[in-house]
């Protein structure tokens, strides 16, 4: 059993999975609350399923790109419960976790996926994938901070469908919906029917998870760090009496 953490957005979500499939998930969307949050919704989480960290096989975290903050804050309390039961830390590219959860959730569709995360102003963490025929997901593009433009992704868009998911999709709607082959969450139904709603979910790195458990690709919980793509800039402080 494998506890997964994805703390790269403005969501704070955890879950559990058993064999490469997603057994429950509990997540948080209120904002700036992930180190109060987290560890709750772990002990929720382990106290909803009947488990206890004892049954743990190792714990997967979400590594970027994405907030700062909150990649400090997932990977730290991952590094904790890893060193604290000697078990497996694994790690998942925030966007491949994204675009396997979307091709999960649309099994039908057989066009590309672009995960993008919201990197300010016209600002996106975003890559490209497709599915393979075993289910799995392949990197076409990979991961990049894209100023979003008219134009950027036309060379996969000429090829065929692109659906852009994620935090940062609804800002480039007024630039890249023009093209003919590009596709929001709008109009598509998931595997049961319903309309298509994406939102990022600690479930959707279960299957890889389990393939890097099984083949071994863990990491240093001494030395893991996050990918976060850019450098840290801290904002000048707004509290009255600090500069």
């Amino acid at each position: 059993m494998i506890l997964l953490i994805e703390t790269a957005t403005q969501v704070c979500s955890v879950a559990l999975s058993h064999e490469g499939r997603p057994l429950a998930e509990i997540h948080s969307d209120e904002p700036n609350a992930h180190s109060v949050r987290l560890a709750s919704l772990v002990e929720q989480l382990m106290a909803q399923c009947h488990v206890t960290f004892a049954d743990l096989d190792a714990v997967c975290v979400s590594c970027g790109p994405g907030s700062y903050t909150g990649l400090r804050i997932g990977v730290s309390a991952a590094k904790g419960y890893c060193y604290a039961l000697q078990i497996p830390l694994l790690s998942v590219p925030t966007l491949q976790s994204m675009a396997a959860q979307c091709f999960a959730q649309l099994p039908s569709y057989r066009g590309l996926v672009c995960p993008m995360i919201d990197a300010r102003r016209m600002e996106c963490y975003a890559a490209l994938y497709a599915r393979r025929d075993d289910g799995s997901v392949d990197e076409l593009r990979p991961v990049q901070a894209d100023i979003v433009q008219q134009g950027l992704y036309d060379s996969f868009l000429d090829s065929g469908e692109v659906l852009f998911i994620g935090d940062g999709a609804e800002k480039t709607r007024p630039i890249l919906s023009s093209h003919p082959m590009a596709r929001y969450q709008d109009g598509l139904a998931d595997a049961q029917g319903r309309p298509f709603r994406f939102q990022i979910s600690a479930a959707g790195m279960a299957s890889i998870a389990q393939q890097k458990l099984m083949a071994g690709d863990t990491e240093d919980v001494a030395y893991f760090e996050p990918f976060y793509l850019k450098d840290f800039v801290a904002k000048k402080s707004v509290v009255r009496g600090l500069r």
